[in-house]
């Protein structure tokens, strides 16, 4: 009967512990999402160290939220801290591989380190995923990553692509324009500039 009844104590402190670990996590992940969230708030803002600060206190609380990840990659990025955006992007990959906006994120990351070829594999990646919902923000980076290396054809083929999806897209707009002009298209520039300026008069 002892050993009956120390079985069945133990049995109920490690349901009980289980129980307690389990609540002990939710609450953790809610008090990261709240930082998550006021950090997203500050980054809007253009107050990066302030987006910076609350995002390191979420990472600490739960550092398996690719959405934090991704957060940090951005905000590491408009700081201009390259390698350590990548590092984000990455993490945020590992966690949930098919996250778009976050292969997206990390071709820009190479594109800003001028890694041409690298920001291109990243690129067609996410623009190929029918899941995502804004493949003319991939389309257009591209556009921009073949302008960078000269391949103005290629450029204008998917400142063009992107365009189909969203012909007021101003990214892709200004970008087709520069691209016209680096080919001598003067007045196609010219016309494809006017559109930007009447969509976006500021």
């Amino acid at each position: 009967m002892k050993t009956y009844g120390f079985r069945w104590t133990v049995s109920l402190i490690f349901i009980f512990g289980s129980v307690s670990c389990a609540a002990n996590l939710e609450m953790q992940k809610k008090q990261a999402k709240a930082s998550r969230n006021l950090g997203e708030a500050y980054y809007r803002q253009g107050n990066y160290p302030s987006a910076l600060g609350e995002l390191l206190k979420s990472e600490t609380l739960y550092p398996g939220d690719p959405f934090l990840q991704n957060d940090l990659g951005l905000t590491y990025m408009a700081m201009e801290k390259m390698d350590l955006a990548v590092k984000h992007f990455n993490k945020a990959l590992e966690i949930k591989p098919d996250y778009a906006p976050a292969i997206n994120n990390l071709g820009t990351a190479y594109l800003n380190m001028k890694e041409w070829d690298t920001a291109i594999r990243y690129f067609k990646e996410v623009s190929e995923n029918l899941l995502y919902a804004t493949p003319h923000f991939a389309l257009s980076n591209l556009g921009w990553t073949y302008y960078n290396k000269k391949e103005y054809a290629l450029a204008e083929k998917f400142y063009l692509k992107a365009l189909e999806i969203d012909p007021k897209f101003i990214n892709a707009l200004a970008g087709l324009g520069k691209t016209y002009t680096a080919m001598g298209r003067s007045s196609e520039a010219v016309a494809t500039f006017e559109k930007a300026v009447k969509d976006y008069p500021r």
